[in-house]
C-alpha cells in the first residue's frame, strides 16, 4: 500500500541523520520524498548492501498508484502516469498529459515534412514559459507494411519527438517498429482480436503498448492483467473516446472509474496511464471547424479528468492554444503560486528619464505589466517586489507586499536605480495606493500612484509622466 506520511516513510530509512542527501534529519527527508522533490537514491546508506531489504520495501511502498511509463528515449523522454491522488488540491498532479498529435502513411512526402515541424517547432509563450506539444502518432490510413514502415522512417527523420505507431495490424505494427525500436515509440493497439500477435510484439521490441477494448471495462483488464502475467508492464489503457452525447458521458464515466480503481481501491493491474482520443470528434463531424471545435471541448474534458496521453488531430491555435494552456494550468502545484525572481528589470533600452514601475512577482502579474510595457515601447525599469508569489492586491492584504519590501530590493539588486535614473520617483500599482506614504517615507523616493490595471499605463503615461 502507497504511504502518504513522513512518519511512515521515515520507518524504512537507516535513520543515521547523517545529511548526505541535504537535509538536516532522515525525517526531513522522508517529507522530501512525499513531495517527491528527492528521490530515494539520493539517500546514499539507504544504497548500503545492509540496507538492501529496506531499499526494496521503500521502493515498493513509494511507487506511485498509477505505474510510471516511459515513452521515446533521451532529452525528449515523455513520462505518462505516475499519479497518486484524484484531485490536485490533494498533493498535485506530476506528468502533464502528454500531447500527439497526427501524421498518416497515405500523406505525400513533403505534406509530411511540413506536419511533423509544425508539431515539433510549435511555441506558445505563456506565464514565463513557452508551451509546446510532445509526440507524433503515425496513423496507417493505408493498410500496407512498406508504406507505413517508409513513413514511420521518414517521420524518424525528422524530429526526435517520441513516436505513437498507430494500427489494428500486427504486421503493420511490426514493419514500423523495425525502422523505430530504438526509440521506445507506443504501440497502439492491442485489442481483443489481435492482442496475442501485439504482445509478442512488445516482448520481442520492448515498447510500451496499448490495449483498446471501447466497449468493456471488463475486457480492458483482461486483457491488461493477460499482458502483466507475460512480464509485459509498460501498459496503456484506452477505454475508448466517444465524443458526444450519451457517449461521451459513458467514456467520462470510464475515466473515473478506472482511475479510482487504480488510486482509492490499490488495483495494481488497473492502476496504469490512461489514453484519450479526442481526434473521434472528427470521425463524428464533417464540418472541419465544427470537428476541431468539439475535439478540443473532448480533450480538454479529458485533461482535467484523468487522461495521461492524447491523440489529437487539429493544429490550428484555436485548438493546440486552450489545449497546452489548459494543461499547463492542471498540472502546476496549487500549493505554490507561480512566480519570477525578484529584482530589478530593464524592459527595452531605459535612460535617466525612464519611469520606474513597481510591480509583484506572481508570475501572471509581472508578465501582464512587462507585456503591457513592452508591447507599447516603453523604455522602463521594472521593481519586482518578492511578495511569495502572490498578486498586488492581495499581497497588500495580507502584508507581503510593503514598503520594506520595496526598500529591499531599491538597496540590493545588481541594477542600482540611483546610478541608472535622474528622478527618483517610483511608480506603483494603483492597487497599492494606500502604501504610498509610507513606501515614500520609508525609500525615500518620489511616489506617483499608476494605473490599477497596467493595460491603462500608456494613456497613464500621457498626463503623469514626467513628473511634474
Amino acid at each position: 500500500m502507497k504511504v502518504s506520511s513522513p512518519l511512515e516513510v521515515y520507518k524504512y530509512l537507516p535513520k543515521t541523520n547523517c545529511g548526505e542527501c541535504g537535509e538536516a534529519t532522515c525525517m526531513a527527508f522522508a517529507a522530501q520524498l512525499i513531495e517527491r522533490t528527492l528521490n530515494i537514491e539520493d539517500c546514499s546508506p539507504i544504497l548500503d548492501e545492509k540496507f538492501k531489504g529496506k531499499y526494496e520495501e521503500l521502493t515498493q511502498v513509494m511507487a506511485p498508484q498509477i505505474r510510471l511509463v516511459k515513452i521515446g528515449t533521451g532529452e525528449n523522454t515523455v513520462l505518462i502516469g505516475g499519479e497518486d491522488v484524484l484531485h490536485r488540491h490533494q498533493l498535485t498532479f506530476y506528468d502533464k498529459t502528454a500531447l500527439a498529435y497526427d501524421v498518416w502513411d497515405t500523406m505525400g512526402e513533403e505534406e509530411l515534412v511540413e506536419r511533423v515541424n509544425a508539431i515539433q517547432n510549435f511555441r506558445k509563450f505563456y506565464v514565463g514559459e513557452f508551451l509546446t506539444l510532445d509526440m507524433v502518432a503515425i496513423r496507417s490510413t493505408s493498410g500496407d507494411p512498406a508504406q507505413f514502415a517508409k513513413c514511420v522512417k521518414k517521420v524518424s527523420e525528422t524530429t526526435d519527438f517520441p513516436l505513437i505507431l498507430c494500427s489494428f495490424d500486427p504486421k503493420v505494427l511490426e514493419a514500423g517498429l523495425e525502422e523505430v525500436s530504438d526509440k521506445n515509440p507506443l504501440i497502439y493497439a492491442a485489442t481483443e482480436k489481435n492482442w496475442k500477435e501485439v504482445a509478442e510484439l512488445a516482448i520481442k521490441y520492448k515498447t510500451p503498448v496499448t490495449v483498446f477494448a471501447p466497449d468493456n471495462l471488463d475486457t480492458l483488464k483482461s486483457l491488461a492483467k493477460s499482458f502483466l502475467e507475460m512480464g509485459i508492464e509498460d501498459i496503456v489503457l484506452d477505454p475508448g473516446t466517444q465524443p458526444s452525447g450519451e457517449g461521451l458521458v459513458n467514456s467520462f464515466s470510464k475515466f473515473i472509474r478506472l482511475r479510482r480503481a487504480g488510486i482509492s481501491e490499490d488495483q495494481r493491474d488497473i492502476g496504469l496511464p490512461l489514453m484519450s482520443v479526442p481526434m473521434t470528434a472528427w470521425m463524428a463531424n464533417e464540418d472541419p471547424v465544427n470537428a476541431a471545435y468539439w475535439e478540443t471541448v473532448v480533450s480538454s474534458v479529458f485533461i482535467v479528468k484523468y487522461a495521461d496521453i492524447m491523440i489529437l488531430h487539429s493544429m490550428e491555435p484555436y485548438s493546440t492554444i486552450p489545449e497546452t494552456t489548459l494543461n499547463n494550468n492542471i498540472y502546476t502545484d496549487p500549493r505554490r503560486p507561480v512566480q519570477v525572481d525578484s529584482g530589478v528589470r530593464a524592459i527595452g533600452n531605459p535612460d535617466e528619464k525612464s519611469p520606474v514601475f513597481v510591480t509583484t512577482n506572481f508570475a501572471l502579474t509581472y508578465y501582464t505589466v512587462e507585456s503591457d510595457i513592452s508591447s507599447n515601447g516603453i523604455d522602463s525599469y521594472i521593481v519586482v517586489v518578492n511578495t511569495d508569489g502572490i498578486g498586488v492586491e492581495a499581497a497588500i492584504a495580507g502584508g507581503q507586499f510593503t514598503p520594506a519590501k520595496v526598500n529591499e530590493i531599491l538597496t540590493s539588486a545588481d541594477i542600482k536605480l540611483e546610478d541608472k535614473v535622474g528622478h527618483k520617483t517610483l511608480v506603483l500599482p494603483g492597487l497599492a495606493a494606500r502604501i504610498s506614504g509610507e513606501t515614500e517615507e520609508v525609500t525615500g523616493w518620489n511616489i506617483l500612484v499608476g494605473p490599477q490595471d497596467s493595460g491603462r499605463i500608456p494613456g497613464w503615461m500621457e498626463g503623469s509622466w514626467p513628473p511634474k
